[in-house]
């Protein structure tokens, strides 16, 4: 059972639906050592060779090997602006398929169906893509191009969709449910009647090994048409967490941020610009954060003229900060943001108007009178009259149908899982959780947070989960 329908539980369901990945005949791969490796066995698939010695000495973006690995045989030189074609060829060998379920909330492309669906994507277009269907070719058929390399959020979802029926996927995806409980149970205390009941209605799904004392019960409901809840319980031997981390967005944690002025989505300030409670005349909108939403909430308050105070605590020019990792050709935009915020401090005017930039500063309270007090850090306090404020500074993921919210599978077990601070601890070769066999963790919450790389991590998954059901070749 998987759960979330984002990219990484569709590209798992597609590996685990028979689609097994070859090294092509004939095809060269830049990496000389690389090529070396996949000439040694060119009979025996991706899927059930040596991981960790194939990834080994790959470097790139991500911090995984395998996701390295799997991006580097689709998109052999594509960090260098290339476009040599994949090196993989994909046969469907429809014997060694597993049986599998999907959960999402959604329709299949998970949290890319809530995003304002004009945005551009942070990553290029091809970088979008899943195996065996370039997104490139897909927009071709939509008579489309790609805007300066980058899609549009709409286009992606629309993309996962048409993905998951073109591959003939849907079986496996069950849309509209909602999860809350996983928890491990004997395989005993299940009554016998109710295995009779799932192996009669589960083409074979839940078709135990022998040797499993312990399986998972995967407690939740769905949504029907009408609206009421049906609830569910699935058992299975393996579960893959693939719920992204959209799900709550980090508070500040400082008085008043409860007010009905305080936000936390983008989405609020264009709900405001559209209803008109807000515009060219109001009190400056506060924008909280220096990460690439609130550069989103940025640019979407300079295009309507609405006054806007920035307020962040890293400099301007700390490494850390996103926009000084970006290239200035592929991301103008950002870049221009990146710009106002270094030009525009309210220590020295600069030239663009309606915006206001607080570097090193934090919020100490938000008043009922709309009234913002901020502290910079020397200890000075400035205190500002604004109309609504946005909190964008980043978000979490839920958790809470795991016993103790996930927190002891993190690797501080100490801390709540974060995908960019402390993600699920998994190995790196098949993405399974290391504190609980059985249980893996894909895309975000085991710290990938690109579609380009999270699918390494399902073929790691796919890998050893066709390990465990015995359906590698010899």
């Amino acid at each position: 059972v998987f759960l979330g329908n984002g990219p990484s539980g569709i590209c798992l369901s597609y590996l685990l639906s028979g689609y097994i990945p070859y090294f092509k005949r004939d095809s060269l791969h830049p990496h000389p050592i690389l090529q070396r490796k996949l000439e040694e066995a060119p009979d025996v698939s991706i899927l059930d060779q040596d991981l960790e010695y194939l990834s080994e000495g790959l470097e790139g973006r991500s911090h995984s090997p395998v996701a390295l690995l799997f991006d580097t045989l689709q998109r052999p030189d594509t960090d260098f602006g290339g476009t040599a074609e994949s090196v993989l060829t994909w046969w469907h060998e429809t014997d060694r398929a597993v049986p599998h379920l999907v959960l999402g909330r959604n329709a299949p492309g998970g949290a890319w169906h809530s995003i304002e669906g004009s945005m551009v994507t942070l990553s290029r277009g091809e970088w979008m893509g899943l195996p065996d269907l370039p997104f490139k070719d897909w927009l071709k058929q939509k008579r489309r191009g790609l805007r300066n390399n980058r899609a549009t959020a709409e286009d992606i979802a629309q993309y996962y969709q048409h993905y998951v029926v073109r591959k003939g996927l849907q079986k496996n995806f069950k849309s509209g449910t909602v999860v809350t409980s996983v928890r491990k149970v004997s395989a005993e205390s299940i009554s016998s009647h109710t295995q009779k009941d799932l192996q009669e209605n589960s083409d074979l799904l839940w078709n135990f090994n022998e040797r499993s004392t312990e399986i998972f019960q995967v407690d939740g409901f769905f949504k029907t048409v009408k609206g009421d809840k049906e609830p569910f319980s699935i058992y299975a031997e393996n579960v893959v967490l693939a719920t992204g981390t959209c799900d709550s967005p980090t508070w500040l944690g400082v008085k008043g941020e409860n007010l009905s002025y305080v936000h936390h989505q983008l989405s609020a300030l264009e709900e405001a610009v559209k209803n008109n409670s807000i515009g060219i005349m109001s009190d400056p909108v506060l924008i909280v954060g220096a990460g690439l939403t609130a550069a989103d909430a940025i640019l979407f308050a300079h295009h309507c003229n609405i006054p806007v105070i920035h307020v962040f605590r890293r400099r301007v020019t700390d490494p850390g900060l996103v926009f000084n990792q970006l290239p200035k050709m592929m991301y103008p935009e950002y870049h221009k943001v990146h710009q106002m915020m270094k030009e525009q401090s309210a220590a020295c005017a600069g030239p663009y108007e309606c915006y206001v930039s607080l570097p090193e500063h934090h919020v100490l309270s938000f008043g009922k009178d709309k009234k913002c007090i901020f502290q910079d850090k020397n200890g000075y306090q400035k205190v500002y009259k604004i109309s609504m404020a946005l909190v964008l500074t980043g978000s979490n993921p839920n958790l809470s149908f795991l016993p103790n919210n996930g927190i002891d599978l993190a690797m501080d077990s100490g801390q709540p899982v974060n995908p960019k601070r402390n993600p699920i601890d998994v190995d790196p070769f098949s993405y399974e959780c290391t504190q609980e066999k059985g249980l893996y963790a894909l895309g975000p919450l085991a710290g990938d947070n690109f579609v380009r790389f999270v699918q390494g991590g399902a073929l790691a998954v796919a890998s050893s989960l066709l390990k465990k059901a015995n359906k590698n070749p010899p």
